[in-house]
């Protein structure tokens, strides 16, 4: 049958595993076997296109552009925690003086934010943390369980394995008993049978000459 598999080893009651030769034999067997493979040129010829622009944002694209093009990563912007005054030349221009105002009220309220958030660090982050390491260890518990629960799983296959194995190697030696007993009443009712024939044809030539 077309694509069937038969599985016909039986590591638990198969002998002959470590004797000498047999490892020798498998390893050169896998090494015929790997000159005779010619892989083709595109393992992924089949699988479609690659989705490589699936998860890709436009900042990620840009970086992406930048180094294929080889140029040099601009340098990280400290505008925001600079208070710079109008420049030389708009010195008199209100504009200018009230976009720095903003500029300063901006740095203000972001460091006043860290500041808080610093705050609520040392109130709460002790607290926070000793959550996340209850649910990190609910976690571990739960994987442990599971990985415990599929070792037992492991456990019982390969025992039925092994039972079905030894039950199957008791019934495989006992048929082999038994060919070896027919082969051998074959054998000896074909020398029954050549010797009949014999003295039959012994018979047959005594009784032409006789006649």
């Amino acid at each position: 049958m077309a694509g069937e598999v038969v599985v016909d080893a039986l590591p638990y009651i198969d002998q002959g595993y470590d004797d000498p030769g047999v490892r020798e034999a498998a390893l050169a067997m896998v090494e015929e076997e790997c000159r005779r493979y010619r892989p083709t040129k595109n393992y992924l010829e089949n699988a479609g296109p690659e989705p490589s622009t699936a998860f890709e944002t436009g900042a990620l694209q840009r970086e992406m552009e930048r180094v294929q093009q080889r140029l040099p990563m601009e340098p990280l912007s400290m505008k925001r925690y600079e208070l710079p005054p109008p420049s030389a030349g708009r010195l008199g221009e209100p504009t200018a003086w009230v976009e720095a105002v903003d500029n300063s009220h901006a740095q203000l309220s972001h460091q006043a934010t860290r500041v808080l958030n610093l705050e609520l660090q040392l109130q709460f982050s002790t607290e926070a943390w000793r959550s996340y390491l209850n649910v990190l260890q609910a976690l571990v518990s739960s994987s442990q369980n599971i990985h415990s629960q599929l070792r037992k799983q492991i456990a019982a296959v390969n025992w039925e394995r092994k039972r079905s194995q030894t039950a199957s190697g008791a019934r495989l030696r006992a048929l082999r008993r038994r060919w070896a007993q027919l082969v051998s009443d074959n054998y000896r009712l074909e020398r029954a049978i050549m010797q009949l024939e014999i003295q039959l044809e012994k018979v047959h030539y005594y009784s032409s000459d006789s006649t």
